[in-house]
């Protein structure tokens, strides 16, 4: 059995989307077993914060990690980009409170870990994966999403909003995980969610900047839609926005280490409840956290 971390080290610069502040990211090879976790390189001592389901501290808008006092925030795109590329074990330097935005999307991060490529790292004891066998589900009002016994590990989300441009959409992702070399990397994930941007709805953006929040969005790195439609076409994707929210709920589940089989089903959710079910999922599987 092997894991895998990146070959050379990754990095990135950008604005953080809530904060506004620029951070400077250093993705670097990790032992094995050591797991992906990120490094706060600003401050003293340079504290440790696990990408785990203990850590996250904030669901408002985006997840947010924290061991203490220190956090980082924002960490689904890229955590969805490491463990969807098959990046097991990572070393995140990050020299402030917010992962950058990017472009809104894990594209950049994808291509920079396929750039680099993989090393496999032999390990003498790894546990058979986890099986979801009863249905385990989450929900708030009408929004919910379920872990579902199957064959594969798959992710299928809906969305419904009233703005015509976005409506009802839904959208299936099958994740392709076992790499063994980094030509294996190019898998449906590089080309079907990770390009899918982070979007806003124009009557809401007022508000959130009068709450503190998105002081680094822009129509450079955020799709933003209103009653007239899209401000900053073209889309990526006619359903773009439903495929950025199994970005993020990739990223959010891969926060259990691996992922469980089973079929991901999500409806109306948030980061919120996407936590929520993978605590659950934790507290009946406790061995996820060991693999």
């Amino acid at each position: 059995m092997h894991q895998h971390t990146l070959a050379a080290e990754i990095t990135q610069t950008g604005v953080g989307l809530h904060s506004g502040v620029s951070t400077h990211v250093r993705i670097l090879p990790a032992e094995v077993g050591s797991d992906r976790y990120f490094v706060r390189v600003d401050l003293p001592n340079s504290p440790i914060i696990p990408a785990q389901v203990a850590a996250v501290s904030h669901t408002m808008l985006s997840t947010q990690l924290g061991e203490g006092d220190v956090s980082v925030r924002t960490v689904e795109h890229l955590l969805a980009a490491l463990a969807a590329m098959g990046v097991d074990n990572a070393r995140i330097e990050i020299d402030g409170p917010e992962v950058p935005l990017l472009d809104g999307s894990a594209q950049i991060w994808v291509e920079s870990i396929a750039a680099v490529g993989l090393v496999s790292q032999p390990v003498s004891n790894t546990p058979a994966p986890i099986t979801i066998q009863e249905p385990i589900w989450v929900y708030h009002g009408d929004a919910f999403v379920c872990a579902l016994p199957a064959a594969e590990t798959r992710f299928t989300y809906g969305i419904d909003f009233e703005l015509p441009a976005i409506g009802n959409q839904w959208y299936s992702y099958s994740l392709i995980t076992n790499l063994e070399t980094a030509e294996n990397t190019a898998n449906t994930f590089i080309t079907e969610i990770a390009p899918a941007r982070t979007f806003g709805l124009l009557h809401q953006i007022e508000h959130l900047q009068q709450s503190g929040l998105i002081k680094g969005g822009s129509l450079d790195n955020a799709l933003v839609c209103g009653s007239e439609g899209w401000l900053n076409p073209p889309l990526r994707f006619a359903n773009e926005p439903v495929r950025h929210k199994i970005l993020d709920l990739v990223g959010d589940m891969s926060l259990l280490g691996k992922f469980p089989v089973a079929h991901f089903l999500a409806y109306k959710a948030s980061h919120n409840l996407h936590v929520q079910l993978a605590q659950k999922i934790l507290e009946l599987n406790p061995k996820l956290t060991k693999i």
